[in-house]
C-alpha cells in the first residue's frame, strides 16, 4: 500500500524513493509485523485466560505436559496473522497476483486451524476437526489458488532439482500433445502445501520449538524469493526467473517478524501457543512460498526438521500396524527424546540449530549449480 501511496511522490521528495526498494519494505515489512505482535499479545493472552480458553493436553501424550502446560492459552496464531497480513498489505506491492495468492493460502489455512482449535477448546477435549475434513478444506484452497495461478500463468509447471546446473523437468516438454497433463503439477503442488502445512502443526508440541524453524525457513525462501524475482541475480545463479517473486521477500520477512513476536511470549515456559490457526497457515505459507518460487523440492532440505518430524510419525503408524512394534518411544520425533530423558530447552535448541544448518546447505545449492 506504501509503494502505491508513496512512491510517486518521489520526483518531488527524494525520501519516498526509498520505497521503490524491495530491500527497504522487507526490512520494515520485518519490524511491523515484530512490533504488531508485541503490542497485541499481553491484551490477547489476558482475554484468552479470561475466557479460559487454553490448550487442551492429549492424556496420551508426555506426563510433564498435563503437568506443566495446562491452562496454557492457545489460537495465539491468530495474532500472528494478524501482523504478516497487515504488514505485507502495508510494504508489498499489492499489484502482483503472487502476493495475493499467498496471502489467500495463509488466510484459508489459518482458517481451517482456527475451526480446530475453536472445536476443541469449547469442547474441552483434543478432538477438534476431524482429519478428513482438514485435508479437503487444504486441498480444496490450495486447488482453487493454483488452479487459478496455474490458468492465468502465474504458476510456472516446472520442477528445479537442486545441485545440478541444468536440473529442470519442463512438464510442459513432457506433456506436449496432451496439455490437460501439465494440470497433474497443480495436483502436486496441493500436495507440497498440504504436507507442509500438517507437519509444522506436527512439530508445533513443544515451547518454541516449531516456530524457530518456521522463521529459519523463512528467512531462507526470502532470499530465494529475492534471487527469483531479480532478473540479474536469476541469471547469474541459474534460477529461474518470477516476475514479482521479489514482492514475496517482504512477505517472508513479515513471517520472521511476526514469529520474533510470538516468540518473545512462547519462549519457554510458553505465555501463549500458537495452536492451530498457526502451525497450519504457516506451513501453508511456507509451501506456496516455495511453489511460486520453484524451489519445492528444496524446501524439503529448508524445512528438514518438519519432514524429519512427519516421516517419523508415518514411520511409526507403519510400524506399529506391520509388526506391533514402535520404531520411537513416541512420535513425532521430539518426544521421542523428551521420553529418552532430554529436558525440553536442550531439544529445541538443537532443532534450531539442525534447522539452521540445513537451511544454510540449501542456500549453497546455489553456488553448486
Amino acid at each position: 500500500m506504501l509503494y502505491h501511496l508513496l512512491v510517486p511522490l518521489a520526483d518531488q521528495h527524494q525520501f519516498f524513493n526509498l520505497f521503490r526498494y524491495i530491500s527497504f519494505r522487507t526490512a520494515w515489512g520485518l519490524v511491523t509485523a515484530l512490533g504488531i505482535c508485541y503490542w497485541l499479545y499481553p491484551p490477547f493472552i489476558r482475554w484468552m485466560r479470561a475466557q479460559k480458553l487454553a490448550q487442551i493436553i492429549r492424556a496420551e501424550g508426555p506426563q510433564s505436559h498435563l503437568e506443566t502446560k495446562v491452562g496454557t492459552p492457545t489460537m495465539g496464531g491468530l495474532v500472528m496473522l494478524v501482523g504478516i497480513i497487515l504488514s505485507t498489505l502495508l510494504w508489498a506491492r499489492l499489484d502482483q497476483p503472487v502476493v495475493w495468492m499467498t496471502l489467500a493460502i495463509l488466510v484459508c489455512h489459518g482458517f481451517i486451524g482456527f475451526v480446530d482449535d475453536w472445536k476443541k477448546v469449547m469442547a474441552k477435549s483434543s478432538d477438534g476437526l476431524s482429519g478428513r475434513w482438514k485435508l479437503v478444506g487444504q486441498f480444496g484452497s490450495g486447488a482453487v489458488v493454483l488452479g487459478l495461478g496455474y490458468h492465468f500463468g502465474l504458476i510456472d509447471p516446472d520442477l528445479v532439482l537442486p545441485f545440478f546446473k541444468t536440473g529442470t523437468i519442463h512438464f510442459d516438454e513432457l506433456v506436449s500433445g496432451m496439455p490437460w497433463l501439465g494440470w497433474l503439477y497443480v495436483l502436486f503442488g496441493m500436495f507440497v502445501i498440504s504436507s507442509f502445512s500438517n507437519a509444522v502443526n506436527l512439530t508445533d508440541g513443544l515451547d518454541g520449538l516449531a516456530i524457530g524453524p518456521v522463521m529459519t525457513s523463512a528467512v531462507t525462501l526470502a532470499v530465494l524469493a529475492y534471487i527469483a524475482g531479480n532478473v540479474n541475480l536469476a541469471a547469474y545463479l541459474i534460477v529461474p526467473h518470477i516476475a514479482g517473486a521479489g514482492e514475496l521477500t517482504v512477505f517472508a520477512a513479515t513471517v520472521v517478524g511476526a514469529g520474533l513476536g510470538f516468540l518473545w511470549f512462547n519462549a519457554y515456559p510458553a505465555q501463549i501457543f500458537m495452536g492451530d490457526v498457526g502451525s497450519l497457515a504457516l506451513g501453508g505459507a511456507l509451501g506456496i512460498l516455495s511453489i511460486i518460487t520453484k524451489h519445492e523440492i528444496l524446501l524439503a532440505l529448508v524445512g528438514g526438521v518438519f519432514v524429519l518430524e512427519n516421516v517419523s510419525v508415518l514411520l511409526q503408524v507403519a510400524s506399529f500396524k506391520m509388526t506391533g512394534k514402535r520404531v520411537f518411544l513416541m512420535a513425532p520425533l521430539h518426544h521421542h527424546y523428551e521420553k529418552k530423558g532430554w529436558s525440553e530447552p536442550k531439544i529445541i535448541v538443537r532443532f534450531w540449530i539442525i534447522s539452521i544448518l540445513l537451511a544454510l546447505v540449501a542456500l549453497t545449492t546455489l553456488k553448486v549449480r
